[in-house]
């Protein structure tokens, strides 16, 4: 696949769209399905979902209205405090998210919060480095789906706390770079409840023939607009209830 090759290569190019003009969303996620395909065939394994384009931030920046969904994998994995691999990436950008790891399957169509909140059995924070392969991030909703919603590694915290006794959607974030707060958000940018996007995408996945299985991680989309990435950048998200995830530059 081309996007694939584009990731193992860390090149970048146009989007999808310009070459197919009429791609539409059911081909770019078969497009993606596809690609996870080959990220399993050479060894990768599958350990949860993202969301992306969750925050009116990110839709906005990205001139997009819909959330998506796409699939993370152990190769996607960094520990925190570690280096982001600028040797693997094209054009990082960090964003930090609260992330849900899943004590029991979740399975759509017909998911809803209080369901989907009721599956979890941690909370973590996290920051994502999202790439795209795309030019300058420049894509359409379909370009981006096929590009699984452009993947890079992410970092969860040390701090694993039960849904009990939190109230996500008031979970707020200081993000810095450098020791220099840059945004701010809580848990309520993210479809006004973290809980609304895993419930988007149990469901989206369930019209797809897939299900949200216990143990997998969910990455549940950027609080925060994201940051660009230079060698030597420190990125910290500071959350109120779940800790401090470093990421070295």
């Amino acid at each position: 696949m081309a996007l694939l090759n584009r990731e193992d290569s860390r090149t970048d190019g146009g989007p999808v769209t310009d070459l197919w003009p009429d791609l539409d969303l059911e081909t770019a996620y078969r497009i993606q399905d596809e690609t996870l395909r080959l990220r399993l065939a050479r060894g990768e394994r599958l350990i949860g979902v993202k969301l992306g384009l969750t925050s009116r931030a990110k839709q906005q920046r990205m001139n997009v209205s819909s959330p998506l969904t796409a699939w993370l994998t152990d190769a996607m994995v960094q520990p925190a405090g570690t280096p982001v691999p600028m040797d693997r990436l094209i054009h990082p950008r960090a964003e930090p998210e609260i992330v849900f790891v899943l004590g029991r399957d979740l399975q759509g169509p017909g998911v809803s919060a209080a369901t989907a909140l009721a599956a979890v059995d941690q909370v973590l924070g996290g920051v994502e480095i999202i790439d795209s392969r795309y030019t300058d991030f420049r894509f359409t909703l379909p370009d981006v789906v096929a590009d699984n919603a452009s993947s890079g590694t992410f970092i969860t915290g040390p701090v694993t706390r039960p849904v009990a006794g939190l109230d996500l959607s008031l979970e707020a974030c200081a993000l810095e770079v450098d020791g220099v707060v840059v945004d701010t958000a809580t848990g309520a940018a993210v479809q006004g409840h973290p809980a609304e996007a895993l419930a988007l995408a149990a469901n989206d996945l369930g019209r797809r023939g897939h299900a949200l299985r216990a143990g997998w991680i969910v990455l549940t989309g950027g609080m925060t607009d994201a940051v660009a990435i230079r060698p030597g950048t420190t990125v910290t998200a500071n959350f109120t209830s779940l800790g401090r995830v470093v990421v070295g530059g």
